[in-house]
């Protein structure tokens, strides 16, 4: 691996808010770094991107320009596009910038290049460069630069945005009244948390950093007081995974995990789930289902050894699974304690309350999905996670996070505060499903999937993610991973393999089933 290989991989792992942003270049401007060389060098950077992006053709640019150094940037890059032979025209309808932009803005209209004040005088454009407003903006934008926003929307030209859509809040990603629609966004330096916020993507467009070199040591120095916020990053995800495998093992080392799912109304919801505990390569898969479902198991997954439990006569779970494992001819001692994680939860219904409470008494990590989670919701989710001494996980969406968290303000407004929230007070490690996926841990630390695909919004994907998880949980357990990490990964893993079956199949191509057969493509060549 290259240093600059390297480099991109490590950098490209930090999510930092507006004030920590603030404290790193004030950092780097400390030490010496002049305010106008980081511009020229960032907005050179922007410019080289934009001239390989633009279309063969489209030679007229109007450039937006804002009162502080967003709008300087922006103005060096009309400078530079300028130079290289396009029509730029500057729209600046701010009386006041800052005393850099305002030089920079000085010399573009001493090349000759127009600026406009009002957006109705910007001519016919074939893109546009939004440099209004960049990080740190807090305040709702008003009357006219906000009509001017929406009047720009309802244009058909492609935007491109420096550091962020104007408008949009940089921690939690909300609109401040109206927002530029990109359909691209220049990162500068490190990811801000907005562009891993739900609420946020409509107006991100495809987004990429522009790394403009911040020594590593600066932005250790401002963040290492700070809870923890990592963007899973492809390389650590695949690190995470169990492979390569030892030369000398056995289906034991190799994890055991018991999942507990379905019911007559929801067998597939069982099925989905052990497909996808099947993919992560765990080395010995059980499965408690009702008595019901067992040969309909046994016909798709043979090499798994499934047990029938008693059930209700609507088909779900009755009583415990005790019983029905200790028939199984285990090594060890048959109780739920012998296995190296159990997932419950897809399938079950309510009903079955008498198991989830079997399961949370239990000593072993447990992953709750589904109807595990409602169960757990009416039992009590804070206090009763506080009494387990194994690890919890919870895969909850959003609605089943409300029930869970019933105190915990809308997650609509900040994700990532919420998810540190609910895994903070209840001690468990939290996946708050979304378009990107949030997970933190009991010490408030946060990892953000960065990539997903709307194919994923279909019924049975949840179940497919909890098979994934909870199969590279007992591995993780046998190889002493951390088990935050591995759910990161899994995270990573689920959403990878949406996004190559979409590829391949389209969004409205990737039913639960169909994600299952992409499960091992998305890694395939991994470990070889």
């Amino acid at each position: 691996m290259t240093h600059l290989q390297q480099r991109e991989q490590e950098i490209s792992q930090y999510v930092v808010t507006a004030a920590q942003m603030r404290d790193i270049e004030e950092r780097i401007f400390t030490a010496g770094m002049p305010v106008v060389a980081l511009m020229e060098k960032v907005a050179g950077l922007i410019s080289r991107r934009l001239l390989a992006m633009i279309p063969p053709g489209k030679s007229r640019v109007g450039v937006l320009v804002g009162p502080g150094h967003n709008g300087g940037d922006a103005l060096v890059v009309a400078r530079e596009l300028h130079f290289q032979g396009y029509e730029v025209w500057i729209y600046n309808p701010f009386p006041k910038l800052k005393e850099l932009t305002s030089q920079h803005l000085q010399y573009a209209q001493s090349l000759g290049i127009p600026c406009y004040q009002a957006i109705e005088q910007l001519p016919d454009c074939d893109l546009l460069v939004d440099g209004l407003f960049g990080f740190g903006l807090e305040r709702k934008l008003t009357d006219a630069i906000a009509s001017a926003i929406d009047q720009l929307n309802t244009w058909k030209q492609p935007i491109f945005s420096i550091d962020l859509p104007s408008g949009l809040h940089t921690d939690t990603g909300e609109v401040l009244g109206t927002a530029i629609r990109a359909t691209h966004t220049f990162c500068l330096g490190l990811w801000k948390q907005a562009f891993l916020q739900d609420q946020a993507l409509d107006y991100l467009g495809k987004a990429e950093l522009i790394d403009f070199d911040i020594p590593l040591a600066d932005v250790q120095a401002v963040l290492k007081d700070a809870p923890k916020i990592t963007r899973i990053t492809t390389a650590k995800a695949i690190s995470n995974l169990p492979l390569p495998r030892p030369p000398v093992t056995h289906k034991y080392k190799e994890g055991h995990l018991l999942l507990i799912c379905g019911s007559h109304r929801y067998a597939g919801g069982a099925i989905l789930t052990a497909l996808g505990a099947r993919a992560s390569g765990v080395g010995m898969l059980s499965i408690a289902v009702p008595e019901y479902i067992k040969p309909i198991l046994v016909s798709h997954l043979p090499e798994a050894l499934v047990v029938g439990c008693p059930e209700t006569e609507t088909g779900a779970f009755t009583g415990g699974v005790g019983g029905a494992i200790a028939k199984l001819q285990l090594p060890e001692k048959t109780d739920l304690n012998s296995f190296d994680a159990i997932a419950c939860g897809p399938g079950l219904t309510t009903d079955s309350t008498p198991i989830v409470e079997q399961v949370i008494a239990s000593e072993r990590p447990l992953l709750l999905d589904a109807d595990g989670l409602n169960i757990l919701a009416q039992m009590g989710t804070i206090p009763t996670l506080q009494k387990r001494q194994a690890t919890t996980i919870l895969t909850p969406h959003e609605g089943e996070f409300k029930r869970l968290f019933p105190d915990i303000p809308n997650i609509h407004q900040d994700r990532v505060k919420a998810v540190r929230s609910a895994a903070m007070q209840s001690g468990a490690i939290v996946l708050l499903k979304g378009a990107r996926t949030a997970i933190a841990n009991s010490q408030g630390s946060v990892w953000l999937n960065p990539e997903s695909t709307p194919a994923l919004a279909r019924g049975g994907s949840g179940d497919v993610l909890t098979g994934i998880l909870g199969g590279l949980l007992a591995q993780a357990v046998k190889k002493q991973i951390a088990l935050e990490d591995m759910v990161a990964t899994a995270s990573w893993w689920h959403s990878q393999a949406g996004i190559l079956a979409a590829h391949e199949r389209t969004e409205l191509g990737v039913d639960a089933f169909t994600l299952t057969q992409y499960l091992m493509k998305a890694v395939r060549g991994i470990g070889d």
